[in-house]
């Protein structure tokens, strides 16, 4: 089983390498596509697009494939369009390459998680996620010096590198991976799909809880940078340094999630997790010492790291028929979240206070969240078992 655990790392580590691969060359790409400041930003905006919007298809698709398939061909794609991105001579075709690369990672990443409790035992389902979680992580303590370090030679290298990295991949998948068919033959639509996720008040609480808590790290998230330039005066280089502490943290998290709810069990390892981050977004804006800001960082990104995957964990478990939908509707909630956290961190930041007031939204975010966890029945028992009217596909 663990060929299936590694796999899955290097899957997610690849496709989130790619997502972060395009910060630290956004002032190149800049200069060289010759575009304003204002519209450069869609090259990161554009793959984000493509997999919001297109993870809200692929999801209730794949439910009804094959999950072998549906991998090993939106990895292909995903490899084909990194790849042109490194040959694109314009900015319009850099956004479109990049849009694809979205799009394909859309079908991809779902599968993973969607795979885990098919190929893993039921004891190995947490951890297998936890290390999934990881890859993410590991990509985004990684990723931008990776990203950084290979662009010295030309910018478009990274973009070379990680899609041959993936093209092996997708051998190594093929070989490994068994046919993972959808447990029923019945073709539904797509639409068709969320109507038990729809009419499920467990499913509504546990989505508006993901979407708040997302909302409320991905909005501190959004301004860290400009916080740390402003508050410190810290160069480009040092906030990066600052930022490869979040991955390991995040890193760290995830690699212990499956350790913390053994010990505490799902429901109070997600208590003692929210409410902690809830104190250190409040706490954090008024620190002036860097060291401490740096571990109180490191600290909220790890517990971010360890509530993730069993949150994952407990959404999957909603419904095991559509396991798909589920993963893709949580990718498309996380990123809508992040957009909309990008947005409200930089009205908060200019016209309310800056980082502070931020702060402050976040804990409440993540108060909310933790509220709509416990009392929409997200983290009971019965979060952890398939209940006989999910199992049927809709």
């Amino acid at each position: 089983m663990r060929k299936y655990t590694v796999l899955f790392f290097l899957i997610m580590f690849m496709i989130g390498t790619d997502t972060f691969l395009i910060s630290p060359l956004l002032p190149t790409l800049q200069t060289q596509f010759g575009v304003s400041t204002g519209i450069a930003g869609w090259m990161l905006g554009s793959y984000t697009l493509g997999s919001a919007v297109f993870a809200l298809i692929a999801g209730p698709l794949s439910d009804g494939w094959n999950r072998r398939t549906v991998l090993l061909c939106g990895l292909l794609g995903f490899s084909v369009s990194t790849i042109l991105c490194g040959f694109a001579d314009s900015f319009w075709t850099m956004c479109l390459f990049r849009f694809l690369a979205g799009v394909s990672a859309a079908f991809t990443a779902p599968q993973v998680w969607a795979s885990i409790p098919a190929v893993m035992p039921a004891s190995k389902i947490s951890k297998t996620i936890g290390v999934a979680f990881a890859g993410l992580a590991a990509s985004q303590a990684l990723g931008v010096p990776i990203g950084s370090w290979l662009a010295v030679a030309h910018w478009s290298v990274p973009f070379w590198t990680i899609g041959i990295a993936s093209l092996v991949l997708i051998a190594v998948a093929f070989y490994l991976l068994p046919d993972i068919k959808p447990g029923t033959r019945e073709r539904a639509s797509i639409l068709r799909r969320y109507v038990p996720l729809i009419t499920s008040g467990k499913a509504r609480s546990g989505f508006l809880a993901y979407l708040l808590l997302h909302l409320g790290s991905g909005t501190a998230f959004a301004f860290v940078g400009k916080w740390l330039a402003d508050r410190f005066e810290l160069p480009i280089g040092q906030i990066g340094t600052v930022m490869m502490f979040l991955g390991f943290g995040t890193l760290l998290g995830s690699m212990i999630s499956s350790f913390a709810t053994r010990k505490l069990g799902n429901a109070n390892a997600i208590v003692t997790g929210m409410s902690l981050l809830v104190v250190l977004y409040a706490v954090m804006p008024h620190l002036s010492i860097l060291p401490i800001v740096t571990i109180v960082y490191l600290i909220i990104f790890a517990t971010l790291g360890i509530v993730f995957p069993i949150v994952m964990e407990a959404l999957t478990s909603l419904n095991a028929s559509i396991r798909g939908t589920i993963s893709s509707l949580a990718n498309s909630t996380m990123n809508g979240a992040n957009t909309l956290g990008a947005w409200i961190a930089g009205i908060l930041y200019v016209q309310l206070g800056g980082y502070s007031s931020i702060g402050i939204f976040s804990a409440v975010c993540l108060a909310l969240s933790l509220g709509t966890f416990l009392f929409g029945g997200v983290m009971g028992r019965k979060s952890a078992r398939t209940s006989p009217k999910s199992t049927t596909a809709s």
